[in-house]
């Protein structure tokens, strides 16, 4: 086995390890920075469980090698909250009651998240486009568009007015 020593950012903190050439980048967050909001769901990039932020893209962990996210920054489920305040779209799925057995929810987050980044005002077609690659079994999908509506009200009514030029 190949080994690689690898620098990562991981919300904000860089770390440097050393990770066999094989080790998929789900394993890596999970078991070498124990950070186990980033679930394991199918192993094939299907379910969107492991989905997390890489270079400000979302991307499936189970489906990137630790060593291609040398030099990059990630950002997993842990990273979403800030100084002990949930981001909007975490107070919308608990608001809108967006989850049920909470499993696809860390990649459901992480796949809006992006979205909202791109798209402030996104239309329910938009949304369902966005976590179309995120899998859920048990809610019907209605009430995590809820909470992404949630979200993005949410983050509009606080963000600064624009100053006409």
């Amino acid at each position: 086995m190949s080994k690689h020593t690898i620098t990562v950012t991981v919300n904000g903190q860089a770390t440097t390890q050393e990770v066999d050439s094989r080790l998929l980048l789900v394993h890596f967050i999970r078991e070498d920075l124990s950070l186990t909001g980033t679930h394991i769901g199918c192993d094939t990039s299907s379910c969107g469980a492991c989905t997390v932020s890489m270079n400000g893209q979302t991307v499936k962990s189970c489906t990137v090698f630790a060593v291609q996210a040398n030099g990059a920054s990630l950002e997993t489920i842990e990273g979403v909250a800030q100084g002990g305040q949930l981001h909007p779209l975490q107070e919308g799925f608990w608001e809108k009651h967006g989850l049920q057995c909470g499993y696809c929810t860390p990649g459901m987050i992480m796949s809006a998240k992006h979205l909202l980044s791109k798209n402030a005002d996104p239309s329910e077609t938009e949304i369902r486009q966005a976590i179309s690659g995120n899998l859920c079994r048990c809610t019907g999908y209605n009430k995590i568009v809820e909470a992404v509506q949630y979200a993005a009200a949410k983050i509009n009514e606080t963000a600064p007015e624009e100053v006409p030029a």
